[in-house]
């Protein structure tokens, strides 16, 4: 559960659109989830910026604190009542389920590696924020990131 609110807050951007590699609308949240999600969109924005100039640097301890407030939550976690839990519940594509598992993964072991002062798995780690940032919102968000519609039509036509 912990995981699902971390990630959800990432990665959501309304309208949620489904894959296919189109902006199928499944549906508006709550504006009151709205508020949240972008509240934390803002929050783990700052949190990848902020990981990424204490990783150039070298100072792995500031790490720490933050990649576990993206694995546990910036705003959702402590605003969201069961109502809200079960709205995302039901209306959240299971593919964007299984993307914020897999960010909020990463940013515990990012955590962890950084305790560990292990240079190379907090680059790994990091990256594959990164990546599954990238990969949920070419999915679900390329309404709010226009540039990856442009790119699934150009790889449509390679194909």
């Amino acid at each position: 559960m912990k995981k699902l609110v971390v990630a959800l807050s990432l990665f959501i951007l309304l309208p949620i659109c489904h894959a296919d590699n189109h902006n199928v609308g499944v549906s508006s949240l709550s504006p009151e989830l709205q508020q949240l999600f972008s509240k934390e969109m803002v929050q783990l924005n700052l949190g990848m910026q902020e990981i990424m100039n204490a990783y150039i640097s070298g100072q792995w301890g500031s790490i720490v604190p933050i990649a576990k407030k993206m694995e546990n939550s910036y705003v959702l976690r402590q605003n969201l009542s069961k109502n809200q839990m079960h709205e995302l519940h039901s209306k959240l594509p299971k593919g964007f389920l299984e993307l914020d598992e897999k960010f909020h993964y990463y940013s515990g072991m990012l955590s962890h590696a950084s305790e560990m002062k292990k240079t190379e798995l907090i680059g790994f780690y990091f990256a594959k924020m990164g990546e599954t940032c990238v990969s949920c919102h070419s999915i679900y968000a390329t309404k709010k990131f226009p540039s990856f519609a442009l790119q699934i039509k150009s790889d449509e036509h390679q194909h």
